[in-house]
């Protein structure tokens, strides 16, 4: 059984910094990190390293956007554990007006493994974002469909074996999945870049979460950046 799930934004962006960042995978809205991002990255990685065996996650699910496989990269790495793509946890593209084009899918688990040979390519995406785009409201209901999805789906997949997983995903994404866990769409949480949330579940019953920290970024030597919630909209 899934007891704690630790979430993680990604890493500083570079469209952040500058206009003249070079597209990796080819789909709008997808730079790549900084030299800090990647900094923050690493430092990332050695934080979860420095866990105890016993509290380390043993799985890592990432969004398919290349800023956060870039930052999901040294976590693998350091734990010696396999990247999945999960598509359920994208970015938030908000709705496309009428006539306009609808949002371009983001790439494959094939496809990102040339880029990041530390993706496994075993696991199916439960989920896929609409490319019609989403409200706020309908980014909440994604969020609540992918968790009623995904954890089942590991714990089938995967029995007995991953108690500890970890998510890398988007600011407005995790805020949804930990107001999804903790059943509250109210709660007011900004996270920043490589800032970790964890939950886990309560002893006394199988079906609630309750928060161990949230969009922590002590672990960081320059702390939490560019944080971001719903009141920033």
């Amino acid at each position: 059984m899934v007891e704690k799930i630790y979430i993680v934004r990604h890493g500083f962006r570079a469209d952040w910094f500058t206009t003249d960042w070079k597209n990796e995978t080819g789909l709008p809205r997808d730079p790549p990190l900084t030299d800090f991002g990647l900094t923050q990255a690493k430092e990332l990685g050695d934080y979860f390293f420095s866990l105890p065996e016993s509290e380390r996650p043993t799985a890592i699910f990432s969004s398919p956007y290349y800023r956060c496989l870039q930052t999901t990269k040294p976590i693998s790495v350091a734990l010696g554990i396999p990247i999945y793509v999960e598509h359920g946890i994208s970015e938030w593209c908000s709705p496309v007006m009428p006539g306009a084009e609808l949002h371009q899918r983001a790439g494959s688990a094939d496809f990102l493994q040339s880029f990041f040979p530390e993706i496994d390519r075993c696991w199916s995406p439960v989920l896929y974002p609409s490319p019609k785009g989403e409200n706020v409201a309908e980014l909440h209901e994604r969020a609540a469909d992918f968790l009623s999805r995904f954890i089942p789906e590991v714990e089938r997949q995967f029995p007995g074996k991953h108690a500890r997983i970890l998510l890398v995903s988007h600011a407005a994404p995790i805020i949804t999945l930990v107001r999804g866990l903790l059943d509250d769409r109210k709660l007011d949480l900004r996270v920043g870049c490589c800032s970790v949330t964890e939950v886990a579940r309560r002893s006394s019953c199988a079906s609630e979460w309750t928060t161990r920290r949230l969009g922590d970024g002590s672990h960081l030597r320059d702390g939490a950046q560019k944080e971001w919630g719903f009141r920033d909209l």
